[in-house]
C-alpha cells in the first residue's frame, strides 16, 4: 500500500493478519471459517435480502472477534493504545469473577463505535486483565510472586507504542509506519516458543486456568479468534459431522421462533485443542510437552436490546419477548433506525454477554480452580477500567441509542 494508512485502513490489515497467524497456529480455525463461510452462503441462497438485514455478506465475512487477556493495569493500557491506533475503543465493562465458575478477570472490548466504521471492518477484541489482588483466588504471597512475575516482562515493544501514538495524534501513518506496525503487533500475540516454567504454570493452573495462561507465561496471544455466521446451530451440526468436538452447547439466547428476530448473540465453539509447548522442569531441563488453552468461537449476532428489553430478556428469556420488529420497536425493547423509505432497520449487537462468555472460557478450562469467598473481593468497576485506559470508556447503550435518536427511529 503506497500513500497514508488510515486507522480504519490499519484495522482491516491488522485482522487479516492476526486471522492468517492464527490460522496457522490452530489449522481447526482454519476449517471453522471455512465451513461458517459455507453456511453463509447457503443462508443468502435461500433468504436472499433479508439475510443482510443485519450486516452486508461483505461485512459477516470479513468479520472478526479476537480476546486476548493481560496480567497487569499497565500492559492493559498499552494495549488500549495499539487498538485506538486502529480506530478501536474501550466499550463496556465485564466482571467475569462473578460466573460460574468464576474467573479471576475483568474486561472491556475494544471495537469501533462509528456506524460507518462498523460497516467497513467491525473487528473488536474481548480483552480481560487479572485481578492480583482478589483474595477470593490468590493470597498475599502469589500476589507478590505474580506482580513479580507480571512486571518482569514486556508485552508490547516500545517502537509499537510511539507509532500507535503517533497514529492516533496525526490520523495516519506512512506506508513503511503502517507495515512496520503491523508486523510488530502482530508477532506481539504470536505463540511464544519461549519455555513455561511447569512448577509455576501448574501452580497457577490449580487456583484458575485463565490464570496461568496470563501469569503463568512470559507474553500473551491471541487466545480465540471469532468468524461471524448467520445460522449457528446450521455450523454446530456441520463442525460434528467434520468430526471436530465442539462444547456440548450454543450459549446465549435459544433460536427463536421461524419469522421472529434474533437477539443479541450465540456463540458456541469447538474444544480447546492441545498445543505442542516446551517446559522448563524445577532442575532446568527443557522437555516437550502439551497445553490445552486455546479453542475456536464462532457467533450469530442479532438485534441489540435496550435496558427495557434486556430486563425482560433476563427475567423471562426470549419467550418473553415479541416476534416481529415492529412490536420490539413499539415497546421501546431494541434499538432500530429507518432507512430513507420509513422501514425499520435493526441495529445489530455489538458487545458481549459476560454470562456466555464465561460459559465459553468454563466450557474450554483445563480445571475449575478454586476460589475462596469468604475472602474480600478486590473493588473493580468502570471507573477503575476508565482510570487505567485514561480514555472514555463507553456505555454500549449511549452507543446504541445515539445512533437511534440520530436516525429518528424512536
Amino acid at each position: 500500500m503506497t500513500g497514508p494508512v488510515t486507522p480504519t485502513d490499519l484495522r482491516t490489515r491488522f485482522a487479516a493478519a492476526l486471522s492468517t497467524l492464527y490460522g496457522s497456529e490452530v489449522p481447526a480455525y482454519t476449517t471453522l471459517v471455512e465451513v461458517s463461510q459455507e453456511v453463509n452462503a447457503d443462508v443468502i441462497a435461500a433468504a436472499g435480502a433479508e439475510a443482510e438485514r443485519l450486516g452486508s455478506i461483505e461485512r459477516v465475512t470479513a468479520e472478526r472477534h479476537g480476546a486476548i487477556r493481560v496480567g497487569t493495569p499497565e500492559e492493559l493500557a498499552q494495549v488500549a493504545r495499539v487498538f485506538g491506533a486502529c480506530g478501536m475503543a474501550p466499550v463496556g465493562f465485564y466482571d467475569l469473577r462473578e460466573a460460574t465458575p468464576p474467573i479471576p478477570v475483568v474486561s472491556t472490548a475494544f471495537r469501533p463505535t462509528d456506524r460507518a466504521e462498523l460497516a467497513t471492518n467491525p473487528f473488536r477484541v474481548f480483552t480481560s486483565v487479572l485481578v492480583v489482588d482478589d483474595r477470593r483466588f490468590f493470597d498475599a504471597s502469589t500476589e507478590a510472586e505474580l506482580r513479580e512475575f507480571l512486571g518482569a516482562r514486556t508485552l508490547f515493544p516500545a517502537e509499537l507504542l510511539d507509532l500507535a501514538d503517533r497514529m492516533e495524534r496525526y490520523g495516519s501513518l506512512a506506508a513503511e509506519e503502517a507495515d512496520r506496525f503491523l508486523a510488530l503487533a502482530t508477532a506481539a500475540f504470536e505463540l511464544s516458543p519461549e519455555p513455561v516454567d511447569r512448577a509455576w504454570y501448574q501452580r497457577l493452573e490449580a487456583i484458575s486456568s485463565v490464570a496461568a495462561d496470563i501469569g503463568g507465561v512470559a507474553s500473551t496471544h491471541i487466545n480465540h479468534l471469532t468468524p461471524r455466521v448467520l445460522d449457528i446451530d446450521a455450523l454446530y451440526e456441520r463442525m460434528e459431522a467434520r468430526g471436530i468436538e465442539m462444547i456440548d452447547r450454543i450459549q446465549g439466547p435459544p433460536r427463536t421462533a421461524a419469522g421472529a428476530p434474533d437477539v443479541l448473540l450465540r456463540q458456541t465453539s469447538f474444544r480447546a485443542l492441545s498445543e505442542p509447548r516446551r517446559f522448563r522442569e524445577p532442575d532446568g531441563t527443557v522437555v516437550d510437552g502439551e497445553l490445552r488453552v486455546r479453542f475456536g468461537e464462532v457467533e450469530q449476532r442479532g438485534v441489540a436490546l435496550t435496558p427495557q428489553g434486556r430486563a425482560v430478556y433476563d427475567r423471562d428469556g426470549v419467550a418473553g419477548l415479541p416476534d416481529t420488529d415492529d412490536e420490539l420497536d413499539a415497546a421501546d425493547l431494541a434499538y432500530y433506525v429507518r432507512d430513507d423509505e420509513g422501514r425499520l432497520l435493526p441495529l445489530v449487537y455489538e458487545d458481549f454477554l459476560p454470562r456466555s462468555a464465561a460459559g465459553i472460557f468454563a466450557s474450554n478450562l483445563t480445571s475449575e480452580g478454586r476460589s475462596d469467598t469468604t475472602q474480600q473481593a478486590s473493588l473493580r468497576g468502570a471507573a477503575w477500567m476508565r482510570d487505567v485506559l485514561g480514555r472514555e470508556l463507553h456505555d454500549p447503550y449511549a452507543l446504541y441509542a445515539a445512533e437511534r435518536s440520530e436516525h429518528g427511529a424512536h
